[in-house]
């Protein structure tokens, strides 16, 4: 896809029906924002806090949202859980900030983008709900924009629910770039427009190049944001993406989320850091440890070894102390359900990951224990 402004929007879905997809955005370009302003502008000023080393995030959920992820029951019991993690964190003697991967997570970009059906016969891959549907027939799999609505619908209902609990920031990939343009709206407290989608958007590591559409959304946006930092992004890149998002130099404003894997991020990290010399101190650290670990288990099943993550979060955050910047919190895939999607270690790859205890729509998450056990390994590095 290439944007009015000639840039190439990567990972867009080939929508069925041009007309109705003008329709849809249409209707959302006058729907009422998802979220204010004012809060998107109090996460800023709470990750600027972070960035000075005087606060800690916890941003996790599941990988790719279900539209029924977004019943009462399911939104209470994920905040419930982002709430338990980030209260393990408070030994560390900085204030947990929670972001939810939630009410919004609900587009992927993938690496193939068809797949093989039951029937032998090649159909479109699962791309999250808000393309289609997770059902494995062609028919199922057609990108269907009336499905942009229902993602806004599906989000508010979250919203709603997450506004009579705990204070939850939300957060998901600003991957489809209609859905959040037609949601961008004046920006009453700072001025400019910010992403009505969601307190922070990230972009990902498939679609962070730096003179690319999804950049260029960020970099026009005053939500706070993310970008996806894996091991082989070329150091001026990253230069590149930081001078580009980072606006004013504003701490708060941009988090660098580091996804290495455990036998490169000791290697790949350091000179990232270097280069960005002071703004290295203006920017919020996050360790993913999930997506630079993921492998395949002797069954065939994509699954992420525990302690291959808590050893990246370990060496994450010697890096940048080594460096004097601050390691500013998790970027996790966990689900309140008591699956068995990532295996705790290298033996368990053998037999694990159990097909029976699997159902994430997309990528392995961690379970209560597993998650609870790498925020546990995070908050001791943090307080020693």
């Amino acid at each position: 896809m290439t944007t009015a402004s000639g840039l190439i929007a990567a990972h867009q879905p080939a929508w069925s029906e041009p007309d109705t997809l003008r329709e849809v955005l249409h209707r959302l370009s006058g729907s009422p924002p998802l979220v204010d302003a004012r809060d998107c502008a109090d996460l800023v000023d709470e990750l600027a806090a972070v960035a000075r080393g005087e606060k800690v995030v916890l941003q996790a959920g599941d990988c790719a949202e279900l539209f029924t992820d977004s019943a009462p029951d399911r939104v209470r019991a994920k905040a419930g859980q982002l709430h338990e993690l980030g209260g393990r964190l408070r030994r560390t003697g900085r204030a947990p900030v929670v972001v939810g991967r939630l009410a919004g997570q609900y587009a992927k970009p993938r690496s193939y983008q068809v797949e093989t059906g039951a029937d032998g016969v090649e159909i479109p891959v699962y791309l999250g709900d808000a393309v289609n549907d997770l059902t494995a027939t062609g028919e199922a799999r057609r990108p269907d924009p009336r499905r942009l609505l229902a993602a806004y619908d599906h989000a508010a209902r979250g919203l709603r629910t997450l506004a009579a609990g705990p204070a939850t920031y939300t957060s998901h990939e600003a991957l489809l770039l209609d859905y959040e343009r037609a949601l961008l709206r004046p920006d009453q407290v700072r001025g400019g427009v910010f992403a009505s989608s969601a307190h922070s958007v990230w972009i990902g590591e498939r679609t962070r190049d730096p003179g690319g559409a999804h950049v260029e959304f960020a970099a026009g946006i005053t939500n706070p944001v993310g970008v996806k930092i894996g091991p082989d992004a070329a150091v001026a890149d990253v230069v590149a993406l930081v001078t580009r998002l980072l606006g004013n130099g504003t701490p708060g404003r941009l988090s660098l989320v580091v996804r290495m894997g455990v036998d490169r991020v000791g290697e790949r990290l350091p000179p990232v850091v270097r280069a960005l010399g002071e703004d290295a101190h203006r920017v919020v650290w996050l360790s993913d440890p999930m997506h630079g670990n993921t492998i395949r288990s002797a069954r065939g099943l994509k699954t992420r070894v525990l302690g291959w993550m808590a050893d990246e979060v370990e060496r994450f955050c010697a890096v940048l102390r080594q460096h004097g910047a601050h390691p500013g919190g998790l970027h996790l895939e966990v689900t309140p359900d008591e699956v068995v999607e990532c295996v705790d270690t290298d033996e368990d790859l053998g037999t694990g990951p159990d097909p029976h205890r699997y159902t994430s729509a997309c990528d392995p998450r961690l379970n209560p224990d597993q998650a609870a056990a790498l925020v546990d390994r995070f908050a001791d590095v943090l307080a020693g």
